[in-house]
């Protein structure tokens, strides 16, 4: 259900559901501690919405692989013809046959309340760090104002971001370490490290 949702929502999710406020995208996109030269793995990279932003912080040297299970999403995010290293993936987080140890960062942006199997979509993501690499699940609204939009719409309405204790409990059991959740108005990010 959720994959047929997004790709009958791809042709107008820029206009109607995107966020608009480039500000607030790339203050976002800085918190991350992405350093220039990275490979970058973009988790529901949907439309590139938050491509251009990452794409800022890896610079010419940096590689960037945005990865989604929705073809008509990741269509719209490949006619955008971003400049730089990309690739892109059509395939789900929990079964990507991407190799070990290939990531310095992974970003779910806007994405992991879709998760289906989240520790499952976790324990993934681990294995594709490399160690040291740094995970961030990280959205341009609250945990509070995600989930209401979401509790409201019957195809995404159980997808919620979980509460702190429940996303320290998923990160730790899926093998990360030093864990940071981030809540307020403008923004939530939940980060955690491979350990090296």
């Amino acid at each position: 259900m959720t994959k047929a949702y997004f790709n009958a929502k791809a042709a107008i999710w820029d206009k109607v559901i995107a966020e608009k406020n480039r500000d607030k995208l790339q203050k976002l996109a800085d918190s991350l501690g992405i350093a220039s030269g990275s490979t970058v793995l973009d988790v529901g990279t949907g439309t590139g919405v938050f491509v251009p932003f990452l794409l800022t912080k890896i610079g010419s040297s940096g590689r960037l692989v945005c990865l989604d299970f929705a073809e008509e999403m990741l269509k719209k995010a490949r006619a955008k013809n971003f400049e730089g290293n990309i690739e892109y993936i059509c395939a789900d987080i929990t079964s990507t046959q991407l190799d070990d140890a290939t990531f310095d960062s992974i970003v779910c942006y806007s994405s992991f309340p879709h998760f289906q199997d989240k520790p499952k979509a976790l324990r993934e993501i681990n294995r594709m760090l490399k160690k040291g690499g740094v995970l961030s699940i990280c959205h341009s609204s609250s945990r509070n104002s995600i989930n209401d939009i979401h509790r409201k719409l019957p195809e995404v309405c159980h997808d919620l971001i979980p509460d702190e204790k429940e996303m320290l409990q998923l990160l730790s059991e899926a093998g990360f370490g030093n864990i940071r959740i981030y809540d307020d108005a403008d923004s939530y990010v939940a980060s955690a490290r491979k350990p090296g």
